[in-house]
């Protein structure tokens, strides 16, 4: 299974089955090796796939203040 939480407040934004997700995880793979310091996926031992995104509420955030982005948590 693949679950998609907000990077930021890490609420759920919703989950695939793995099968169907197969070929947007390749492509998130190969982003979360080209971008240094951030990690997009967390392999579980269960098999489970995290992808950490931005859900809407943290996205309209950073859209009035975009100097969150400048802060590794500003979320507390």
């Amino acid at each position: 299974m693949v679950h998609y939480h907000c990077r930021h407040c890490e609420t759920e934004v919703g989950s695939l089955p793995f099968e169907s997700a197969k070929e947007a995880l390749a492509l998130i793979e190969k982003l979360d090796e080209n971008v240094s310091g951030e990690e997009f996926l967390t392999y579980q031992k269960d098999g489970t796939v995290i992808v950490r995104c931005i859900c809407e509420q943290c996205e309209k955030a950073l859209q009035q203040f975009p100097d969150y982005y400048t802060l590794k948590k500003w979320l507390q």
